[in-house]
């Protein structure tokens, strides 16, 4: 079980993450108008593969770093006996819930090196949040979530997200908040067991 405070974010892996492929493009681009001032396949090469490159490496590498360490995360969860009754994955935040011994263990995106194992008993509040906005028929929501808080850190996992709104009674809503409301007993069930 994890005692050091919780962290959301590595602020190195955050600004590395963004800053290294940046400084790589800005070298090659350097380095192209330097060396490669008449053209030829060398400006070519510098000048559009490290883009191309930055590019993906945003695109891609975050989630594939996450999902190998959650992945190894649940692989080292499960040889330590943690029993995952309950795992919720989301976009930025990976949460298991182990009701028999009030445990609860998460991941995160901008911190996939470091996993936390804590007693649930260290939430102070849980809730689930609809998303619910505007007035009669213009009533919707476009992010369902759950939300506890850990150590005066507010925690929110999203059950369903959509870049419009959808109306309260959409199927797409109503089982964003089944599952919201499914973690959001489990995490109280764990709280209310552990020591």
């Amino acid at each position: 079980m994890n005692t050091e405070p919780l962290k959301k974010k590595n602020m190195l892996y955050l600004l590395s993450y963004i800053c290294v492929p940046i400084a790589v493009t800005a070298v090659c681009f350097l380095l192209g108008y330097l060396f490669f001032r008449d053209g030829g396949m060398g400006a070519v090469i510098l000048f559009m593969v490290p883009p191309a490159l930055s590019a993906l490496w945003w695109i891609f590498a975050g989630k594939l770093i996450f999902n190998g360490k959650r992945k190894k995360m649940l692989q080292e969860l499960e040889r330590s006996g943690f029993t995952p009754n309950h795992t919720f994955d989301s976009d930025g935040c990976t949460v298991v819930v182990d009701i028999g011994r009030g445990k609860i263990a998460m991941l995160f995106f901008w911190n996939p090196f470091q996993s936390y194992v804590l007693p649930a008993s260290r939430i102070s509040k849980i809730w689930t949040d609809d998303g619910k906005t505007g007035v009669g028929p213009l009533t919707g929501s476009s992010r369902v979530s759950f939300l506890f808080t850990v150590d005066n850190i507010r925690i929110r996992v999203n059950t369903f997200t959509s870049n419009k709104r959808w109306r309260m009674d959409s199927d797409y809503i109503l089982t964003g908040i089944s599952k919201a409301d499914m973690m959001a007993e489990a995490l109280e069930e764990a709280k209310e067991r552990s020591a």
